[in-house]
C-alpha cells in the first residue's frame, strides 16, 4: 500500500518524504525504497514508538520538517479521479493556513466530519461523531503550513488518548485559516482501513487498471513523467522486476 501515499505527494510536486511507521515497519519500508535516489527523490524515515494519534506525526517529524510547509498522507488511503494532480498542486501553492478535503461518504461515524454553512464555508469539525450533521467526512489528505508544528506540540489527548488531527483542523478553523475543498461527485476515495475496505480497494483498482491498460500510483511512471529520471534509469529499474509490473514500465521506456 505504501505506494498509494507516496504517489499522491509526488503528484503534488513533494520530493522530500518522510515515512513514519512502528518499529517493526520500518525496516520493511527501508529495504524496499531505500533513500529513494533511484527514483530522483530523497526518503527519510521515522519511528512512531507508539500510536498516539496523527498529529504526533507532526512532532516526530519536526526537525524534518524545519521551517517548511507539509503534506500528510496516511498510507491507508488511494485516490482516483480526473485533476487530481493539479487538486493537489492548488493545495501546495496556499501561503498560509491548511488545506484539507470534504468527501461525501455513507458511513460517517468513521470519520472526522466537516459541516458547511450556507455560504459552503467550514463550519464545525468533530471526529467519529455519534449522529452526525454532515455526511462529508475528512480524507486522510492534508496540507499546512509551518504553524501544524507547534499546533501539534501543544495539543492534549482526546478521550481516546490520542492527538487527534481532526484537533488540529480544528485549531486552524478557530484562526480562520482553514480550507476544506470538497472533491466532485466522480471522485474516488478508498480507506482502507477495514478488510472489506481493502478487498473493495483491490477489486476497484484491478477493474480500472484491466480497463485501461494503465497503472494506478505507479511511482516510476510519475517520476519519470515528472524529469526525475530518464529513460535509461526507468530501464534499469523495470529489468530489476521479473513480472507484469516490470513489464509495464519497459513498455513506458518503448
Amino acid at each position: 500500500m505504501i505506494y498509494y501515499p507516496l504517489s499522491t505527494l509526488l503528484l503534488a510536486g513533494i520530493k522530500d518524504l518522510l515515512i513514519i511507521s512502528s518499529p517493526r515497519d520500518i525496516p520493511s519500508f527501508e529495504n524496499l525504497l531505500g533513500d529513494g535516489s533511484q527514483l530522483g527523490i530523497c526518503i527519510s524515515y521515522a519511528v512512531q514508538e507508539n500510536p498516539e494519534g496523527l498529529a504526533q506525526s507532526f512532532v516526530v517529524g519536526r526537525e524534518f520538517i524545519g521551517n517548511q510547509h507539509v503534506a500528510l498522507v496516511l498510507g491507508d488511503n488511494i485516490f482516483y479521479g480526473q485533476g487530481f494532480r493539479d487538486i493537489l498542486r492548488r493545495a501546495c501553492q496556499r501561503d498560509t493556513g491548511a488545506t484539507v478535503f470534504g468527501y461525501p461518504v455513507s458511513d460517517p461515524q468513521r470519520y472526522g466530519v466537516v459541516t458547511f454553512d450556507e455560504a459552503g464555508n467550514p463550519l464545525e469539525l468533530v471526529e467519529k461523531p455519534d449522529h452526525p450533521d454532515s455526511n462529508y467526512a475528512v480524507p486522510g489528505l492534508y496540507f499546512y503550513d509551518n504553524q501544524v508544528v507547534d499546533i501539534a506540540t501543544n495539543l492534549q489527548p482526546s478521550a481516546r488518548g490520542e492527538y487527534e488531527i481532526t484537533d488540529v483542523n480544528k485549531e486552524y478553523l478557530r484562526r480562520g485559516q482553514l480550507h476544506v475543498d470538497r472533491f466532485t461527485r466522480g471522485f474516488a476515495w478508498l480507506d482502507t482501513g477495514t478488510h472489506e475496505s481493502l478487498i473493495q480497494a483491490g477489486d476497484f483498482v484491478q477493474t480500472i487498471e484491466q480497463r485501461q491498460g494503465l497503472k494506478i500510483a505507479c511511482i516510476e511512471e510519475i517520476v519519470y513523467n515528472a524529469g526525475y529520471i530518464d529513460a535509461d534509469q526507468l530501464g534499469r529499474l523495470a529489468n530489476d522486476i521479473n513480472n507484469e509490473y516490470g513489464q509495464y514500465l519497459r513498455d513506458l521506456v518503448d
